[in-house]
C-alpha cells in the first residue's frame, strides 16, 4: 500500500478514539435519573429488543442502588455493558421516550445503563450459576447471540461449551465495533463474567477443521448456532485483489488489535453502519481524505441518520449514486473508477486504500444441508418464539438468522433460545426419569 499514515502510539490511538458519549459522573447520573417519569407502561422498555425494565433500573440509580440497577439490567440482557455503548438508542429506547411528547430531550438511557454497568464491573461483582442439571449444550461462535444463550443456560444450571475460530471470544463486540464506541478490553470484561458462571470457552477452534460437527453432536445434547456472517461479498470488478483493498470488518479488527495501518486517501464502498464505522476510524487513524461512495441516494442509505451526521462531523465526505467500475494501480491501489448514474459518465478518484463495506456472505450451507437445517436466502430459518431450527437438536440466533442487525437483537435471540433449550432439556430429563 502506498502513502501509508505512520502508526499511532498507544496514547495517540486512545486520544483519537475517545468515547463519543463520555460516562456520567455519579452526580450527573443521579440528576439525569431524576428526570425520568418512571412510566408504568414504559414505551422505552417495549422498544428494547431485550425488554430491560428501564424505569426500574433508572429508579435504582436515583436512589443510589447501583448494584440493584445493574442486576435489573443483567436479568434481561447479559451484555448490558456493550449494549449501553453500541445500541442505536436514538431509534430504540430513547427514540420511544415519552419526553419527546413534551418537546424535551429524552432521558439518556444508554449513558445511565453504562453508568450502572461500569460500577458493577468496577466492584468486581459476579453472577451465580444455577444448581447443576443434566444436559450439555454447544454454542458455535462466540459472538453476542452465543454469549447470551450460554449465560442463560448456565444461570439455569446446564453445562455449556462455546467454540470459536478466533483467539478471543466476543465476535463483533471484540473485533468489529468501532473503538470509539466499545473497546476490546470492555468486551473481555463481559466474557470474564460469563466464564465465571462456568461457561467453557474453546477459542482458536474452527468447527469443521479442528473438530467435526459429528463429534460435537456426540458430546452435547443440543447445539446453538451463533456463527454470524461470513466474508465480505465481492464487488466482482477489476483490481479488487490489489494490495490496499480490504473489507471493513478486517480493517476494523486490524486497528482494534494494534495493526493500525491506513492510507492517506481512503475510499469506502457501501452505505451501512459498518461503512460509517470504517470511514470514521480511517479519519481518526490519520487519513487526510475519506470518502464514502454509495450506489444509491442518501435517502436510500441504510445507515442510521445520526451515524451519517457523526461521520460528517469527523470530516468524511459522501458521494451518492455512483457505482464502482474498476480499481486501478500498479502493484497497489492508486485510484478507483466509478460510473456516474446521472449522466452515464465515468471518472476516477485517486486513493491509497479501498475499504469494502457491501455486506457479508451467508454461512452454514454445507452444515445446513448435512443436518437438515432449513435455510431461506442463506439465512437459518427458526421458530420465532424459540429459535429452534427444523432439526430439533439445533437452535440458532443472531446475524446468521436475521442477516445482520444490532448487538441487542443478537442478545435477544440468544437469550430466547437459551430459555427454550433449557425447557427442552428439562422435559427430556423428566421423560427419561419417568
Amino acid at each position: 500500500m502506498k502513502n501509508v499514515v505512520p502508526p499511532l502510539s498507544p496514547g495517540e490511538l486512545a486520544g483519537r478514539f475517545a468515547d463519543i458519549h463520555p460516562p456520567f459522573s455519579g452526580q450527573e447520573a443521579v440528576v439525569e435519573a431524576n428526570r425520568c417519569l418512571f412510566c408504568y407502561d414504559a414505551p422505552c422498555m417495549a422498544a428494547c429488543p431485550t425488554h430491560i425494565d428501564v424505569p426500574r433500573f433508572i429508579k435504582k440509580i436515583s436512589s443510589g442502588n447501583l448494584r440493584g440497577s445493574a442486576m435489573t439490567i443483567l436479568d434481561s440482557n447479559i451484555l448490558g455493558l456493550s449494549c449501553s455503548r453500541v445500541c442505536p438508542v436514538d431509534v430504540l429506547c430513547e427514540g420511544a421516550c415519552v419526553m419527546h411528547r413534551y418537546n424535551k430531550a429524552p432521558i439518556e438511557i444508554g449513558r445511565l445503563q453504562r453508568h450502572a454497568m461500569d460500577r458493577f464491573y468496577a466492584s468486581g461483582a459476579r453472577l451465580q450459576a444455577g444448581a447443576e442439571r443434566e444436559g450439555r449444550v454447544a454454542c458455535i461462535g462466540a459472538g453476542p447471540a452465543s454469549l447470551a444463550c450460554a449465560a442463560e443456560l448456565r444461570r439455569k444450571g446446564f453445562g455449556v461449551t462455546v467454540f470459536d475460530a478466533r483467539e478471543m471470544a466476543g465476535g463483533l463486540n471484540t473485533y468489529g465495533v468501532a473503538e470509539y464506541k466499545f473497546r476490546p478490553s470492555d468486551a473481555q470484561q463481559e466474557i470474564a463474567m460469563i466464564r465465571s458462571l462456568g461457561v467453557e470457552f474453546r477459542t482458536g477452534v474452527q468447527v469443521g477443521r479442528d473438530i467435526g460437527i459429528d463429534e460435537i453432536e456426540n458430546g452435547f445434547n443440543v447445539i446453538f448456532l451463533g456463527v454470524g456472517l461470513g466474508a465480505t461479498q465481492s464487488l466482482g470488478i477489476e483490481g479488487e485483489n490489489l494490495p490496499g483493498v480490504l473489507d471493513a470488518v478486517t480493517f476494523i479488527a486490524n486497528y482494534k488489535t494494534a495493526h493500525s495501518k491506513v492510507g492517506r486517501r481512503v475510499v469506502v464502498i457501501g452505505g451501512g453502519n459498518t461503512a460509517i464505522d470504517a470511514a470514521c476510524a480511517a479519519r481518526r487513524l490519520g487519513a487526510d481524505e475519506v470518502t464514502i461512495v454509495y450506489r444509491r441516494s442518501e435517502a436510500d442509505m441504510p445507515a442510521f441518520r445520526f451515524e451519517v451526521e457523526h461521520a460528517r462531523q469527523d470530516g468524511v465526505e459522501f458521494l451518492w449514486v455512483h457505482a464502482p467500475v474498476a480499481i486501478r494501480g500498479n502493484g497497489a491501489v492508486e485510484s478507483i473508477e466509478f460510473h456516474r448514474s446521472s449522466d452515464a459518465s465515468t471518472f476516477e478518484i485517486p486513493c491509497d486504500m479501498v475499504i469494502l463495506a457491501i455486506g457479508q456472505s451467508k454461512l452454514l450451507g454445507e452444515l445446513a444441508a448435512a443436518k437438515g437445517i432449513g435455510l431461506e436466502k442463506g439465512r437459518v430459518v427458526v421458530n420465532a418464539h424459540t429459535g429452534q431450527t427444523s432439526n430439533r437438536r439445533y437452535y440458532a440466533g443472531g446475524d446468521c438468522v436475521n442477516g445482520g442487525r444490532e448487538v441487542v437483537d443478537a442478545v435477544a435471540d440468544g437469550a430466547r433460545a437459551g430459555r427454550a433449550i433449557a425447557e427442552q432439556l428439562a422435559q427430556t430429563a423428566a421423560s427419561e426419569r419417568s
